[in-house]
C-alpha cells in the first residue's frame, strides 16, 4: 500500500510568513514631524519640550463630542501612553475653537509656546486635528532624536477625497465585537471614514433579523453535518457567530464617534448559499438541475422571478435600515453565475415575458453546464444578467422609497437599470472599468483587486500568505498606484473615492491579517487624503512604522 503525504514544492516548502512587515524609523527622516496621511499645508518650526499629554478643552457640543471620541480612540490604541490626561497629571490644554469656513473634515492645528489650538467647523474636523496632534506627539516621544514637537507654526488640512474606506468580509471568517471596534479605531487613526461591512455571503450570514431567526440559527454556523459545511479552515465542530442588533447599534455609535459611517452589505442575488439554507423559499421549488458559482457553491442565487423573494428581501432590508442610520445599503450583485436560474420554470417564464423566447431558450440550455472554469462569469447580455437587472431595479426602488442610497459591485451596472442618482458602484476589476462606468454616469468608489484587495499576497513568493488571482501588491506598489490613471476631467466628477477590500479567505491566522493589511491600509489612507503632488514614498516609509496594527503581530 502506498503512503500518503502532503504535496510538496520542488522550490520551497517554507512555512507561510506571519506578522506585519514593519519599516523601521530611520535615524534621519525626511520630515521633522510624524503624520500619516500627510497634511495639505505644513509650516511648523523649532522644538519645544514634549508635553506629558493633552487635555482638550471644547467650547461647543461638537468639540465636546470630538474630545470624547479622541479619548476613546487613544484608549483603544495606546491606553498606557497617556496621550489624553488631566492638567493635574501635567497635560497641556488644547483649545477646540469653532470656526466658520471649514469643510466637515477640515481643520487648522496651531502651535505656539503657550497654546495649542484646533479650529474646525464640526466634530470630525476637531477629531482629525487631535489625531494629527497625537501622531506628532507619539513620533517625538518614541523617536526623540528623529522627530520634534513644534513650538510654532500651523497645519491646515483637508482630504482630497470624500470616501476613504475599508471593506471587511466577516462571512468567510468571523470577527468578534472587540476586533471590529479596534479595527474602527485603527481606521480613525488613519483618517479613513467609511467601513463597508460585508455581512453575508455563501459561507455565512452574520446579522440578526427578527423576522427570520433561521438566518442566524442556521446561516451563522458551520460544521460537519450542518447546513453550511466546514470551510476555509473552520473546524468540523460547530463554529461561527453573528452580530445581535444591540451590538450593531453599539458598533455604529462607536464608529460615528470616530468619524466613520458604516455601510452594511447583504450580497444578493448571488452569494446567497447560507441565506438559502435558512430560507428555502428563496429558491423556486420546481427548479431542477444545478449551476455553480465561481467558488463552487451550488444554486446560490435567490430567485428574482418569485414574488415571495421580494417579500423576504424587503422585510430583511427594512430591519437593516433601522440599524444603519447612514442609509447607504450595499446590495452586492457580484459574480452571479452565467447559468443561474437556468433550471427554474418561474425564471424562464419571466425571461420569455421580458426578453422573448430565444433568450429564454438559450438560457435553459445552460442547465448543468459548468460555465466558470476560468474565473467569474461575464454575464453581460445573458438571461442571468436580465433577471438580475430586474431584481436590482426593484430592490433599489424599495431602498430609495426608504430614503436610502444603494451600493453595488460593478456588476450591478448590467442593464443600466438602477437609478444613478440614488446609487454608487464599487469597481473591482481595474481602473479602466471604473472610468468606463463613470463615463456612463455612475458614482464610483475605486477598489481594483490588483492593488486594493488586501487579501492578495504581498509578493509571489511561495511562503507569502494570501491569494494571487488578481496578482500581488506590496505597500510600495499600493502607495504609488494612481487610482485615477487615464480618467478624464468629466469622469473625475463622478468619483466618490477609494476603498481597500479585505476578503477573509486567507485570514485563518490573525498574524496573517496583520501581515496583509498593514502598512498597506495606511498607504491607501494617504492616497485618499493627500494631494498626489504632496505624496512621497520615502517619507511614508519613514513614518509607517509608527502606525498601529490590529493585533500587534509583527514579522519575527
Amino acid at each position: 500500500m502506498l503512503g500518503v503525504e502532503p504535496t510538496r514544492s520542488s522550490v520551497s516548502n517554507a512555512a507561510l510568513k506571519r506578522g506585519a512587515e514593519i519599516y523601521p524609523v530611520p535615524a534621519n527622516a525626511p520630515v521633522q514631524i510624524s503624520v500619516i496621511p500627510w497634511p495639505n499645508h505644513v509650516t511648523v518650526a523649532s522644538r519645544r519640550p514634549l508635553p506629558a499629554g493633552f487635555a482638550p478643552q471644547a467650547r461647543s457640543s461638537e468639540g465636546e463630542a470630538a474630545a470624547k471620541g479622541f479619548a476613546a480612540l487613544v484608549d483603544h490604541l495606546f491606553a498606557v501612553e497617556g496621550i489624553v490626561r488631566s492638567e493635574a497629571e501635567g497635560a497641556v490644554p488644547v483649545i477646540l475653537k469653532d470656526a466658520a469656513g471649514f469643510g466637515p473634515e477640515a481643520y487648522r492645528l496651531s502651535f505656539d509656546e503657550d497654546t495649542l489650538t484646533v479650529e474646525a467647523s464640526g466634530r470630525t474636523g476637531f477629531l482629525y486635528g487631535l489625531v494629527t496632534l497625537g501622531q506628532i506627539w507619539r513620533g517625538a516621544r518614541l523617536h526623540p532624536g528623529v522627530f520634534q514637537f513644534p513650538a510654532s507654526g500651523e497645519i491646515v488640512d483637508e482630504p482630497a477625497m470624500g470616501w476613504r474606506g475599508l471593506h471587511l468580509d466577516v462571512a468567510r471568517q468571523f470577527y468578534g465585537v472587540a476586533e471590529v471596534k479596534k479595527l474602527l479605531a485603527v481606521l480613525a487613526w488613519n483618517k479613513l471614514n467609511r467601513f463597508h461591512w460585508h455581512l453575508s455571503d455563501d459561507e455565512a450570514w452574520r446579522v440578526e433579523i427578527d423576522a427570520y431567526p433561521a438566518l442566524t440559527e442556521i446561516g451563522a454556523w458551520r460544521g460537519h453535518g450542518l447546513a453550511v459545511p466546514p470551510l476555509l479552515g473552520s473546524s468540523p465542530t460547530r463554529t461561527g457567530g453573528y452580530y445581535t442588533k444591540s451590538v450593531i447599534r453599539e458598533i455604529v455609535a462607536h464608529a460615528k464617534s470616530f468619524g466613520i459611517e458604516i455601510v452594511p452589505e447583504i450580497d444578493m442575488p448571488g452569494h446567497c448559499y447560507a441565506m438559502q439554507q435558512a430560507i428555502p423559499e428563496l429558491r423556486d421549488p420546481a427548479e431542477k438541475g444545478s449551476y455553480y458559482s465561481v467558488q463552487g457553491f451550488p444554486d446560490n442565487c435567490i430567485n428574482p422571478a418569485r414574488e415571495q423573494t421580494y417579500e423576504i428581501v424587503e422585510t430583511i432590508l427594512a430591519e437593516l435600515i433601522e440599524l444603519f442610520p447612514f442609509k447607504v445599503i450595499h446590495l452586492g450583485a457580484d459574480e452571479v453565475p452565467l447559468g443561474a436560474w437556468s433550471g427554474s420554470p418561474a425564471a424562464l417564464a419571466r425571461l420569455r415575458d421580458v426578453a422573448g423566447e430565444a433568450v429564454a431558450d438559450a438560457h435553459a440550455k445552460r442547465l448543468n453546464v459548468v460555465t466558470n472554469r476560468h474565473g467569474a462569469d461575464d454575464i453581460h447580455g445573458s438571461g442571468a444578467a436580465i433577471l438580475q437587472a430586474e431584481f436590482l431595479e426593484r430592490v433599489q426602488r424599495f431602498l430609495a422609497s426608504k430614503g436610502c442610497i444603494t451600493g453595488g459591485w460593478e456588476e450591478a451596472a448590467h442593464g443600466d437599470v438602477i437609478d444613478k442618482e440614488k446609487s454608487y458602484l464599487c469597481s473591482w476589476r481595474n481602473v479602466e472599468v471604473s472610468a468606463e462606468l463613470a463615463e456612463r454616469g455612475y458614482q464610483m468608489v475605486v477598489c481594483p483587486g490588483q492593488v486594493y484587495y488586501l487579501d492578495m499576497a504581498l509578493r509571489p513568493d511561495w511562503d507569502e500568505p494570501g491569494a494571487s488571482w488578481a496578482g500581488n501588491s506590496d505597500a510600495e506598489k499600493l502607495y504609488k498606484f494612481d487610482p485615477l490613471s487615464g480618467w478624464t476631467a468629466a469622469q473625475k466628477q463622478k468619483l466618490l473615492g477609494i476603498q481597500a477590500c479585505i476578503w477573509s479567505e486567507p485570514m485563518t491566522d490573525r498574524a496573517v491579517f496583520d501581515r496583509l493589511v498593514f502598512p498597506r491600509i495606511s498607504g491607501l489612507a494617504e492616497t485618499g487624503w493627500t494631494k498626489p503632488s504632496a505624496k512621497s514614498w520615502d517619507r511614508f516609509k519613514a513614518l509607517a512604522g509608527l502606525m498601529p496594527l490590529l493585533y500587534g503581530l509583527q514579522e519575527s
